[in-house]
């Protein structure tokens, strides 16, 4: 997963080089007023977003593979805690049970 998001911030750091050249050099028009940073940072976004989504699909595959496993592991050990939560509950309810059968035959 984390391979994966280095690879994405690369991908993004490249486009947003690359916008920066190209509002530098004139060929996009550069922001409003103070706001040509997040200009080039918006625009490098819009560019590295299907980019990414394109170059990076195995490695996302990969990703989602990792994830599910994880996901899979939690769910079985939450499932395990709550069985082992049900055994103790029965237990008590059983001892309580019990003594309250007791206390109905002592009387």
């Amino acid at each position: 997963m984390l391979r994966y998001t280095l690879m994405r911030l690369g991908i993004f750091a490249g486009c947003f080089v690359v916008v920066w050249g190209l509002v530098y050099a004139g060929v996009v028009p550069h922001g409003l007023g103070g706001s040509n940073i997040m200009w080039v940072a918006l625009l490098a976004l819009v560019i590295s977003a299907p980019i990414s989504f394109v170059v990076l699909r195995k490695e996302r595959d990969r990703a989602s593979v990792q994830v599910a496993g994880r996901v899979d592991r939690m769910k079985a050990n939450i499932e395990s805690s709550r069985s082992q939560e049900d055994d103790v509950v029965d237990a008590v309810a059983d001892v309580a049970q019990d003594a309250s059968g007791a206390q109905r035959q002592a009387s």
